[in-house]
């Protein structure tokens, strides 16, 4: 139990800057319809362009007031809602934190990142089949979508000791970006811990 406990510990605080990575600048399907991210003035670009360096600078208070500040003049863009959403959680305010997910999958009901950080919000409220529902709706939307894949191989391995299934996510994870060590890793225990499982079944039958 105290080693599941550290695996599971180990995980999820590796995620954190995982989710920061993710920040991006306004890319076109952030957008809450057609081409409103082309239409957008020089200036919120810029705005956001320096919310998401001061996120990935770890200067939260900085991000938190500037995402607040985009929001009140361009209301119709779900990334600064769901970069809110992260900065909220990381805070340990998670009605904060649904409310701004909740805003960003009204203006983009398919939202890939609003439906991940929703996921990551149900697993921390102990809903788990409703984390998985919101992930797979995360990749429904964008196939590519790389973090839902690592969120699922967290939640099948680690919350609902699904071996097999987390297996294929996070092998899938990899696949969609550039090779990570630590998830390499756990790949390898996962695939030994399969093996063992299946040995003892043969045993037992």
């Amino acid at each position: 139990m105290l080693l599941l406990r550290f695996i599971r510990l180990t995980r999820l605080v590796w995620l954190l800057p995982v989710l920061v990575s993710g920040c991006t600048v306004l890319p076109s399907n952030e957008a809450g319809g057609g081409d409103a991210v082309a239409l957008a003035p020089p200036a919120a670009q810029t705005q956001y362009e320096q919310a998401v360096s001061a996120m990935a600078a770890g200067d939260v208070v900085e991000a938190e007031l500037r995402f607040s500040e985009f929001q009140l003049r361009y209301p119709d863009y779900p990334g600064a809602h769901v970069n809110l959403a992260i900065l909220q959680s990381r805070a340990g305010d998670d009605s904060k934190a649904e409310a701004s997910i909740e805003h960003a999958l009204q203006l983009k009901p398919d939202h890939a990142a609003a439906l991940n950080q929703l996921g990551m919000l149900r697993r921390r409220q102990g809903r788990f089949a409703d984390a998985e529902t919101a992930y797979l709706a995360a990749l429904a939307a964008e196939p590519g979508y790389r973090l839902a894949h690592y969120n699922l191989g967290v939640l099948n391995e680690l919350y609902l000791q699904r071996l097999a299934p987390a297996l294929d996510h996070y092998q899938k994870y990899q696949g969609l970006g550039a090779s990570d060590q630590r998830v390499e890793k756990w790949i390898v225990d996962l695939k030994r811990r399969i093996a063992a499982s299946q040995r003892t079944a043969n045993v037992t039958e």
